[in-house]
């Protein structure tokens, strides 16, 4: 009880702060989206160019963590997609948009502060070291089969569909953080001081920023839609991809612990935003991932409890 406290109530009442906010009109949807674009697009990512500085490359980036992580995440893609292609009978392109629901954990907006609030700031390394390949991995995967599925029987050219593809991550605000992060690290570039501390006093809003303007766009949801296919996706992102991640680093990988409580909290959060993103960009599917995004954000605050008590 004293995790879900300490922990995990603290997270969620800045959500709630953006939600109450929304709610009773103190902010109005052109407010809250600015918040968001603030947090997405230019202090997250800015975040991400901080941590990679700070990490220790060698450390962080280990081949049993990304694939204890990775290799849970697309299993919980492929039932989903299955799911909603052979047993609801959802349209190819709907079933695509549904899988990356289960795919894409809010690694970032609620991973990050709750890993944190837990095991504290030097426990994040593993975190920003998913993250660092999250977006663009999931991403590629998702647009490349979204892609694929829309292109059957219309002779799209595999060249114009590798380009699209690239062009679509290469321009991600947090790919584009991540990127500079590394060449500033690798190439050893040195940066004044006075710029060192304006980006850190950026980097130090993007998580509450996020989060208030997460809650304020909660406000816009509805729970609709096939529940019985929401219910499926809460369990795959809920349980089905931290239990994964949980067997395998524990038992098959032998990870640390510092790498397996970073890859079982990561997998454990809910669907982020941009699962709805996706599914909106597209055009399909958006009932069910906005319904998702909600429904499993609530139900996260017992499912995480129970997963720090079972982390070791």
């Amino acid at each position: 009880m004293q995790a879900l406290l300490d922990v995990i109530l603290p997270v969620f009442v800045v959500i709630g702060f953006g939600y109450i906010a929304r709610r009773f009109k103190v902010f109005d949807d052109t407010a809250v989206d600015g918040v968001m674009r603030y947090a997405q697009n230019f202090a997250a990512p800015v975040l991400l160019f901080t941590s990679i500085l700070k990490l220790d490359l060698g450390a962080a980036f280990q081949p049993k963590l990304l694939l204890a992580f990775y290799s849970a995440a697309f299993v919980s893609f492929f039932t989903a997609f299955f799911a909603a292609h052979l047993a609801f009978r959802r349209p190819l392109t709907d079933s695509v948009a549904i899988g990356f629901v289960a795919l894409f954990s809010n690694s970032l907006l609620l991973g990050v502060p709750i890993t944190e609030r837990a095991y504290g700031a030097e426990a994040l390394a593993g975190n920003f070291a998913i993250i660092a390949m999250h977006s663009p991995l999931f991403y590629g995967f998702g647009i490349a089969l979204m892609e694929w599925a829309r292109a059957r029987g219309q002779g799209m050219g595999r060249g114009r569909l590798v380009a699209h593809i690239a062009r679509t991550i290469l321009t991600q605000p947090l790919v584009f953080g991540i990127t500079c992060g590394f060449l500033v690290r690798l190439t050893g570039l040195p940066l004044p001081g006075a710029l060192l501390s304006g980006v850190q006093m950026v980097a130090v809003t993007a998580i509450p920023a996020a989060l208030f303007g997460l809650g304020g766009v909660l406000v816009r949801y509805r729970p609709d839609g096939d529940f019985r296919l929401i219910a499926l996706l809460c369990g795959c992102s809920l349980v089905l991809h931290p239990g994964l991640t949980y067997v395998t680093g524990r038992f098959v990988l032998d990870l640390p612990v510092p790498a397996l409580r970073s890859a079982v909290m990561t997998a454990a959060m809910a669907p982020g935003v941009n699962a709805f993103v996706f599914a909106n960009f597209y055009g399909v599917g958006k009932r069910v991932a906005a319904s998702t995004v909600l429904i499993a954000t609530g139900l996260s605050i017992g499912t995480i409890w129970v997963w720090l008590h079972i982390l070791p």
